[in-house]
């Protein structure tokens, strides 16, 4: 029977990060980085399982070159770390989950044999002994959390040695006693300043030469950080914002700048994306931009300042641009009134919202 090779990308730290962090936001987190770390799977790797924290990838009956194997492996660690950088530059939540996301690591476990299968629930699965083998490699005496590591059984097949030496690859000998056999391995630290990190969009700072048009002032009984959650998290905007009939936004993604979403309302789509600005450092803040409007564009800032531990100040500031004389006699007659109107009716609804919730907390 051919060799088969067995592929494990395990991101490390998982188990701290989420007994230590906000649980709903590091579950996003991981679920980003899982779902990035499948996308680039260049060698039509076929995914057995989401192992929690990991991913069981294998090809049967087939092993890559030495090259395309290491190329793969190069790969995933920039893909991974590409995504970090992005979470860390464009990050608004101040929350433990999206500050500590940057110190994770990735460490890669690649083995090969004789692949045998079973099915379960009409699933045709890996199984056998090489499996079993794959993932006692993920417990080893490595003292690091951030490496490849390549079985002596896959080393041998792919023709690598302990001498081969690139600007990523600097290979050492391992090996470990599992149920009283010893498995032996090449290992590999990765330096994250050896890797060629994928480009991303700056985030959009804007910087307004004049006042807002339209602010509100209102103080909250609720911590600034949880107030923030309210308003950045999409899922609770039909508990406040009235008047849209379906809100389009991605689940499984933490809210950051740049992102987008979507409110449709009569059947018109208006896409929104988040966007910063300069305000107080002690001060989180939320802001918003659409052009789907009469106007040129609508931007709106939601800036928490904390009291207490229990209370914030919230400021909305509104800031329509409107270029052609049209649009702005538009926005002085007609926009700036209901504009205020619909902001004012949401911030009745969000302090009813929070109202609502502080007492069910409390009791």
């Amino acid at each position: 029977m051919a060799n088969s090779l067995l592929f494990i990308p395990d991101i490390s730290g998982f188990t701290y990060f989420v007994q230590n962090t906000e649980v709903e936001h590091s579950q996003h987190v991981i679920s980003e980085l899982l779902e990035i770390l499948i996308n680039a799977n260049t060698q039509n790797l076929k995914l057995a399982e989401v192992e929690g924290d990991a991913l069981f990838f294998y090809k049967e009956n087939e092993i890559p070159s030495q090259e395309k194997l290491l190329a793969q492996i190069e790969t995933m660690f920039t893909t991974f770390y590409s995504h970090l950088k992005l979470l860390e530059k464009n990050r608004i939540c101040p929350c433990n989950a999206c500050a500590t996301a940057p110190n994770l690591q990735l460490k890669i476990i690649v083995h090969c044999g004789e692949l045998q299968f079973i099915t379960v629930q009409e699933k045709r699965k890996p199984f056998g002994q090489v499996v079993i083998e794959a993932h006692r490699l993920l417990k080893n005496s490595i003292d690091s959390d951030n490496y490849a590591l390549l079985s002596y059984d896959l080393s041998k097949v792919i023709g690598l040695s302990v001498a081969y030496i690139s600007k990523l690859y600097r290979f050492n000998i391992g090996h470990d006693i599992y149920d009283e056999n010893e498995i032996g391995y090449l290992f590999s630290e990765i330096d994250k300043g050896n890797l060629k990190l994928n480009p991303f969009a700056v985030p959009e700072m804007v910087d307004f030469k004049c006042a807002p048009a339209i602010v509100f002032v209102r103080e909250f009984e609720i911590s600034a950080n949880q107030l923030l959650e309210y308003i950045t998290n999409y899922s609770y905007r039909h508990f406040w914002v009235k008047g849209v009939d379906k809100f389009e936004y991605n689940p499984d993604e933490v809210t950051r700048l740049g992102t987008e979403h979507v409110c449709v309302i009569d059947g018109k789509r208006l896409n929104f994306t988040t966007v910063t600005k300069k305000t107080d450092p002690n001060a989180l803040v939320y802001g918003e931009r659409t052009t789907d409007i009469p106007l040129n564009a609508l931007y709106q800032f939601f800036i928490i300042k904390p009291i207490s531990e229990n209370t914030c100040l919230m400021t909305v500031e509104l800031y329509p641009e409107a270029k052609s004389i049209f649009r702005k006699l538009l926005l002085v007659l007609v926009m700036k009134r209901a504009i205020r109107k619909s902001i004012k009716t949401s911030l009745d609804n969000l302090e009813a919202f929070v109202e609502h919730n502080v007492g069910i907390a409390a009791n």
